[in-house]
């Protein structure tokens, strides 16, 4: 009995220690730099649960080569940038009531935190690495509700992107199934109407046409699906850069259409 909590005590210990480690990574974090126009200074500064909509990024511990860009964890790419603008385009075009556009959330995969918010996003899912502990809260977060949008990842950078990240999906839904998203489906027309989701020209052209990918409920196409996956793409690429002038002004109204219909989608669904 005693031994059995000790041992109890221990994985709660080792658990606490790297979400602990994961908290840390987040508040140094710096944002990137976008032609030496924004420095890497802006440390995560989390916002309070208040009830208001706040945009999540989930951060994980980056797999081997996932530190490739200004060396930052493969997590933090585009933050705070590419969120903070999203914001500014749903505060300006859609009923959300004093969503908040001051700041963005940065929370570890098992914070407890993560369970306040419906929606929450993911970059470089290539490089995603989980225990099973972090593996059965983003399950139990998605069965209660949660939508994830999983963003930036292909598989020419090194690394099996796309393998890494069904076998990520497995441990989290074993029973569930991986299947494209169809132009059809409610998520391409919650807010705006985008016909053909496919026709997207992707920052990733040269790896391959974008695609979407997700899992729904019970497996059955009528209920709620319960994430999205943009593979071969990079959506939130073109918030990020959207004023720097390197970045077509159609794509970047493309890309945010994206961004906004996910987001209507899993405040209604």
């Amino acid at each position: 009995m005693y031994a059995g909590s000790v041992r109890s005590w221990s994985k709660r210990l080792t658990y606490a220690a790297g979400l602990t480690c994961l908290a840390i990574a987040a508040r140094v974090v710096y944002a990137q730099c976008n032609t030496g126009t924004r420095e890497p200074t802006t440390e995560v500064h989390n916002a309070p649960y208040d009830g208001r909509f706040t945009f999540v990024r989930l951060a994980y511990r980056t797999g081997p080569g996932g530190y490739y860009y200004y060396n930052l964890p493969a997590w933090a790419h585009g933050y705070p940038v590419a969120e903070q603008s999203l914001m500014k385009i749903l505060d300006g075009i859609t009923g959300l009531y004093k969503p908040r556009i001051d700041r963005t959330n940065v929370i570890a995969i098992g914070d407890p935190e993560m369970f306040n918010y419906p929606l929450s996003y993911m970059t470089e899912a290539g490089y995603l690495t989980l225990t099973s502990t972090e593996a059965r809260a983003l399950r139990d977060y998605l069965l209660k509700g949660g939508f994830i949008i999983f963003d930036d990842f292909r598989n020419n950078r090194g690394n099996d992107g796309w393998r890494n990240f069904v076998a990520a999906m497995q441990q989290v839904m074993p029973e569930g199934k991986l299947v494209q998203i169809e132009g059809t489906n409610p998520i391409f027309h919650s807010f705006f109407e985008i016909p053909d989701p496919h026709a997207f020209i992707s920052c990733y052209d040269r790896a391959g046409s974008p695609e979407f990918w997700g899992m729904f409920e019970n497996n059955d196409p009528s209920r709620r699906l319960m994430f999205i996956a943009n593979f071969n793409n990079d959506i939130a690429q073109y918030w990020e850069w959207s004023d720097t002038g390197f970045i077509p002004i159609d794509l970047s109204n493309d890309a945010y259409k994206f961004g906004v219909n996910y987001v209507m989608y899993s405040l209604t669904h």
